[in-house]
């Protein structure tokens, strides 16, 4: 049966010749798998692959069937061509990151629709945000883990958090204090902070994840985001 939704693309394996399968975070269905055929053909018409690039907004009419992991889209679109994100070294290496983060993280195959807008909005900020937007991995990590079920409610909690389970974060008072503001503040809210306090909260963020999430393993795309943001 044909569906419409909206969908935000994780990431897409190549499958065949000249196919992809792409995991979509999808606002009627939560995480879904679609088979898209022809994509990567050189008879292609149009830069379809353009569609399936991470964090990229779509509208969809899918084929669902709920007893399938794999389904198939009819129509496919973007309901707002990307700008900034794809071609500003800084923005595409975050969304990369986020990207990799949002599909080891997400996991639920059904509905949520605050979630969704969290995502959406989020996403739209980053395209958008002129400046302000050095932190935004940093934060939208933290307000994901609210959505997730874990968020600590203070830097301390947090810090308690990964001593229990062996990880060795001694934060100074700049980085405890940096730390409280990206838990009490909106995305995009001016906090200054050096590289080493980003880099440092960057790596304990990622290992406090790795505490509630069983499996999550390597993050390939760190080291490159550590790279184009120093």
């Amino acid at each position: 049966m044909l569906h419409k939704t909206r969908g935000i693309v994780l990431s897409y394996i190549r499958y065949r010749e000249t196919s992809i399968i792409v995991r979509v975070y999808t606002e009627e269905f939560g995480l879904q798998s679609y088979l898209v055929n022809s994509v990567r053909s050189s008879k292609s018409k149009s830069n379809r692959i353009a569609l399936f690039q991470p964090l990229t907004l779509l509208d969809m009419v899918v084929y669902y069937k709920p007893d399938r992991d794999l389904h198939r889209l009819s129509e496919v679109k973007t309901n707002y061509p990307f700008q900034h994100i794809p071609f500003e070294v800084a923005k595409s290496s975050m969304a990369l990151f986020v990207s990799e983060m949002l599909t080891k993280t997400l996991k639920e195959e059904a509905s949520n629709p605050a979630l969704f807008h969290f995502l959406e909005t989020t996403i739209l900020f980053l395209e958008q945000a002129q400046t302000d937007y050095e932190n935004f991995h940093i934060v939208f990590l933290l307000k994901l883990a609210a959505y997730l079920g874990f968020v600590p409610s203070n830097a301390k909690e947090f810090e308690d958090q990964l001593r229990e389970n062996n990880y060795p974060f001694l934060p100074d008072q700049d980085t405890e204090t940096a730390l409280n503001a990206f838990l009490r503040q909106p995305i995009g809210s001016p906090v200054k902070i050096t590289r080493a306090i980003r880099n440092e909260l960057l790596d304990a963020i990622v290992a406090f994840y790795g505490i509630h999430i069983d499996g999550i393993g390597e993050i390939k795309s760190l080291s490159v985001l550590r790279e184009v943001l120093g």
